[in-house]
């Protein structure tokens, strides 16, 4: 059964989120907290991990793998950001929001999408995530945890432990999260595109 620990939402206690970060660093799967959803990462480095991602949520070979970044210049080592898109970056983030940007060639070659050369970067608004992100010193391979013909993400901590059992090796549990996605903004183009429209409002970009 995977190991399930209990974080406070506002001030997360940073020995118990070493140890999903030992986990991380060791090729293990970590369940945690977002601003939007529950989150599946892993080490963005570890192939085993993420094909074990791949097969709990049997995604498909031209899936955007996304990366949690802890602020925008960690951002700015894994993707490609003119002046224009930087000054956009600033104001939505930290918060629910994905983008579409051009790797870097710090971006492992497993998580770049095939065709377009691209990356899903996220800087999440939650606490928990900030703190395990800082301890991590890197990103982190990061899915909505959604599994396979569920209509939502799950959101309850226990319901997860118990559902994915050795699937996973760390349960972080800060709590209810929200079943509405990050919004995806593909900035690659002139202008910015909205693919997917989730819980990030964007009226005002």
């Amino acid at each position: 059964m995977s190991q399930l620990l209990t974080i406070h939402p506002d001030n997360p206690q940073k020995r118990l989120l070493q140890i999903a970060a030992d986990v991380l660093h060791r090729g293990g799967l970590v369940v945690y907290p977002t601003d939007t959803t529950y989150a599946l990462g892993c080490h963005i480095g570890d192939k085993g991990a993420l094909d074990k991602i791949i097969a709990l949520r049997r995604l498909h070979k031209h899936h955007h793998f996304t990366l949690a970044c802890r602020d925008l210049s960690e951002l700015g080592t894994y993707a490609r950001v003119d002046n224009v898109n930087y000054r956009l970056l600033k104001r939505v983030t930290p918060g629910p929001f994905t983008f579409i940007l051009r790797a870097t060639k710090e971006v492992p070659k497993r998580l770049v999408h095939q065709k377009t050369r691209t990356i899903g970067i996220r800087v999440p608004g939650n606490n928990i995530t900030q703190t395990l992100l800082e301890l991590m010193g890197e990103p982190i391979m990061t899915t909505t945890l959604r599994m396979p013909d569920a209509e939502e993400p799950l959101q309850d901590a226990l319901d997860i432990q118990e559902l994915l059992g050795k699937q996973v090796d760390v349960v972080l549990d800060g709590g209810l999260c929200g079943t509405e996605v990050s919004t995806v903004l593909d900035l690659t183009g002139p202008h910015p595109q909205v693919t997917r429209q989730g819980k990030g409002e964007i009226e005002h970009l």
